[in-house]
C-alpha cells in the first residue's frame, strides 16, 4: 500500500527561490498532493534574517538558525538545500542529511558539480535520494529527461545555452548594436546579473552545468576539473555584426561529448548557424539539445532561472520522492561511472571564426596569412573593417574545416606581434 502520511520537507535558504517553494506547495496544494499521492508539507526552515519579510508566511515552520541543523530534525524526512556554494555551510548540510539517512534535494550546481560523486556514493549507501533537477537549466525537465526519458540510448553529443545572464547580454548586443559593458550595466539593473558578474560571463556557471549533464548523458564522474572554460567578456558589437554578415548569432554553447580518446568538455562562445535551433534562444532562456542514437535530437528549451521555473523543477523533484521514484542521482550507481581522462582537443577538427584588432599599416595582413599558411590552416574568407577610435583596425577571418592544434600553433606564431593591438580572439562555429 502506498505511503499516505505526509512528506516532510526542511528547508534551507528562503532567498527567491526557497519562498518560491512554499508559495508554489501553496498555490498548488491540492494538485500536488493527487500527483504525489501524499501531501508534501514544510516542516522547519533556515536562513539568516528571521525577521525579513519575504512574501510568505513562515510563522507556521519550526526555525532553525543553523542549517546543518536541519540534517537532524526530527520530524523532517527530506531536507531542501537552497543556500548555494560549492563548500561551506552547503556541503557541510548535504553531508549530514545523507550520513542521517534523510533524502536531500538541491538546486546547487556548483556543489553537484565538485561533490556530486561523493554525494552520490553516500545516498546509495544510505538508500536514499539525492535529487537535483533544479541544478541544471531551472524548470526545464532536462535531468529528468537524459536520467530517465533517453535512459535507453547512447547519446553521441549534449550541449547547449546554458546560462541566460550571458544570453540576455549577446542577445541584447544582437539586437540593438550596443557593446558588451554597456548591456552588462543594463542586466545588472534589471537583475539579470549579479554585482559581481564573474561567475556567469567568465562561462563558470555554464561549466558547471555542463560537468553535470555530461555525467548523466555518458556514464561518467562529475569532472568540473576537465571543462575548458572561456567566457563572453571579449565579445564585441563588431563581433556580433560580422557573425550576422555570415549568417550566424553568437551564443556561449557548453558542449561534451565522449569518445575512445576521452571525454572533451567546453564552454565557449560559438558562431551558431541561423538554421540551428540554439541560434534561436534568445533573451534569459536556457536550451539543451541531447543526441541519442535512437531517440535523435532531443531539444529542450525554458526559462533557466527565477523564482517560479527553479521551485517548479525543486517541487517536480519531491514529488517523485513522494511516490518512491528515485534512482541513483547520475543514472546509474556511483560505481558504475567511468572515471574518463580528458581528450585531447588538437585532433578536433571544425573551422573557426578568429577577430584580429590589428594596426592599420601596410603588411599586417601578410603577417597574418602567413602565420595561417605555416600553421596549416586554410582560410575560408577575410574581412577588414575601418579604423577604430584608436586608429587600429578589424581583421576577422573565418577558416575552412581543419584540425583545433593548427589554429592554436597560427595563433603562437603571432604571439607578441608589435602588428596587433590586442590578444587574438578565436571563437569555434558549431557544426
Amino acid at each position: 500500500m502506498a505511503d499516505t502520511q505526509p512528506l516532510r520537507i526542511a528547508l534551507a535558504g528562503l532567498g527567491t527561490v526557497g519562498a518560491g517553494v512554499i508559495r508554489l506547495l501553496e498555490a498548488n496544494g491540492p494538485l500536488i498532493t493527487r500527483r504525489a499521492g501524499r501531501r508534501i508539507e514544510v516542516v522547519a526552515v533556515s536562513a539568516r534574517d528571521r525577521a525579513k519579510d519575504r512574501g510568505v508566511d513562515i510563522s507556521g515552520f519550526d526555525w532553525v538558525d543553523d542549517p546543518v541543523a536541519l540534517a537532524e530534525h526530527d520530524r523532517a524526512d527530506i531536507v531542501v538545500e537552497l543556500i548555494g556554494g560549492s563548500d561551506g555551510p552547503a556541503v557541510a548540510l548535504a553531508r549530514e542529511t545523507l550520513k542521517n539517512g534523510k533524502g536531500f534535494v538541491t538546486a546547487n550546481k556548483a556543489m553537484i558539480a565538485h561533490h556530486g560523486l561523493e554525494l552520490a556514493e553516500a545516498a546509495e549507501a544510505a538508500s536514499v535520494p539525492l535529487k537535483f533537477e533544479a541544478a541544471v537549466a531551472g524548470g526545464i525537465p532536462v535531468i529528468k529527461g537524459l536520467r530517465e526519458g533517453a535512459a535507453a540510448n547512447e547519446i553521441a553529443r549534449v550541449y547547449g545555452v546554458l546560462n541566460g545572464t550571458c544570453n540576455f547580454i549577446l542577445s541584447k548586443m544582437e539586437s540593438e548594436g550596443r557593446d558588451f559593458a554597456e548591456v552588462l550595466g543594463q542586466a545588472q539593473a534589471l537583475g539579470y546579473a549579479e554585482a559581481d558578474p564573474s561567475f556567469d560571463i567568465d562561462g563558470v556557471d555554464a561549466a558547471h552545468k555542463l560537468s553535470i549533464l555530461a555525467s548523466l548523458a555518458f556514464g561518467t564522474r562529475p569532472a568540473f576539473d576537465q571543462v575548458a572554460v572561456h567566457g563572453v567578456r571579449h565579445v564585441i558589437a563588431a563581433d556580433i555584426a560580422e557573425a550576422a554578415s555570415l549568417g550566424y548569432r553568437i551564443r556561449l554553447v557548453g558542449i561534451a561529448e565522449a569518445g575512445a580518446n576521452g571525454l572533451f568538455q567546453r564552454v565557449h562562445p560559438h558562431l551558431v548557424p541561423l538554421d540551428h535551433p540554439l541560434a534561436h534562444v534568445t533573451g534569459s532562456l536556457n536550451a539543451v539539445v541531447a543526441e541519442g542514437n535512437f531517440v535523435g535530437r532531443l531539444f529542450f528549451e525554458g526559462a533557466g532561472a527565477g523564482d517560479g521555473p527553479t521551485a517548479s523543477a525543486v517541487v517536480a523533484d519531491l514529488i517523485d520522492i513522494a511516490r518512491g521514484e528515485f534512482g541513483p542521482a547520475f543514472a546509474m550507481p556511483a560505481a558504475s561511472l567511468a572515471d574518463d581522462p580528458r581528450a585531447d582537443t588538437g585532433d578536433r577538427r571544425g573551422r573557426a571564426y578568429l577577430r584580429f584588432t590589428v594596426a592599420d599599416k601596410v603588411g599586417v595582413l601578410a603577417e597574418i596569412a602567413a602565420a595561417m599558411r605555416d600553421a596549416g590552416v586554410s582560410i575560408e574568407s577575410l574581412m577588414q573593417r575601418g579604423a577604430m577610435a584608436d586608429g587600429s583596425v578589424i581583421v576577422a577571418i573565418v577558416t575552412h574545416e581543419g584540425p583545433e592544434r593548427a589554429v592554436a600553433q597560427a595563433l603562437e606564431k603571432l604571439r607578441g606581434s608589435p602588428s596587433l593591438a590586442g590578444e587574438p580572439v578565436w571563437m569555434h562555429i558549431l557544426g
